[in-house]
């Protein structure tokens, strides 16, 4: 507890003296961008490190077994069962679900915080997919070894995976903020996680993605959410700070 106490009263320290010299807002965007330069180091390090990889046939080491045991699992059944569940990671499926989200999360803040962050962390996460997709140029597995309908865009990272992690921790970050049952809370927190993992197998599954792209993508992901929360959290102690020195 000493400990947690020692860290609230520098991180407060720290937000009263940037509070002296630059606005909530300032404060909220600047760290949006030191926040993003480090994601897009990180994704810079994966490439990186994917390249070594492959130079060294680590996809025929890692990526093909895991492929293969995944293909292996495959039924008609399972495979249009996963494909309609992987779809709700796609370009119709994740903005409906983060439209219901904003929807929901606004009603019960009355405010745009829900707003921002959902549509800050959903825009970040298809910038770096992209950049990342043009950047990388990796082929996916052949679609001999896919599930249709094929998909042709650049395989890392994995866009589903990429996107579904950055939005749904978000939306698990504003389900913590506006809803009072800990329950619940922690029942959707749950939800999240396994959504995410869920969502990242299927890529495999369907012989979209191979694993290290689906792995790189949930570390990329949560890496970018990650920033959007301490950019939020950042914003509000500096604006309790400048109200606590106004008021007193």
């Amino acid at each position: 507890m000493s400990l947690l106490r020692t860290a609230t009263d520098l991180a407060r320290r720290g937000a009263r003296r940037v509070s002296d010299w630059l606005g909530p807002y300032t404060a909220m965007w600047i760290m949006l961008a030191v926040g993003a330069a480090v994601v897009a180091g990180l994704a810079a390090i994966a490439a990186e490190i994917y390249e070594g990889v492959a130079e060294n046939d680590g996809a025929a080491a890692f990526d093909r077994p895991v492929l293969e045991a995944f293909k292996a699992m495959r039924t008609p059944f399972w495979d249009a069962a996963v494909t309609n569940f992987t779809n709700l990671g796609g370009v119709i499926g994740m903005p409906i679900i983060a439209l219901l989200a904003l929807a929901f999360f606004s009603w019960k803040s009355r405010t745009w915080r829900a707003t921002i962050l959902i549509v800050g962390v959903a825009a970040g996460s298809l910038l770096i997919t992209t950049v990342g997709k043009l950047a990388i140029g990796r082929a996916r597995p052949d679609q001999l070894d896919a599930v249709p309908p094929f998909e042709t865009s650049p395989s890392f990272p994995s866009g589903h995976t990429l996107n579904a992690t950055a939005i749904i921790t978000i939306l698990v970050y504003l389900a913590w903020l506006a809803l009072d049952n800990r329950l619940i809370k922690i029942a959707v927190s749950i939800l999240g996680v396994l959504f995410v993992i869920a969502m990242g197998l299927s890529r495999v599954f369907l012989g979209h993605h191979w694993m290290t792209d689906v792995l790189a993508a949930f570390a990329i992901g949560l890496a970018w959410a990650a920033v959007v929360i301490l950019a939020h959290r950042t914003y509000w102690m500096v604006r309790d700070v400048r109200e606590e020195a106004s008021a007193a």
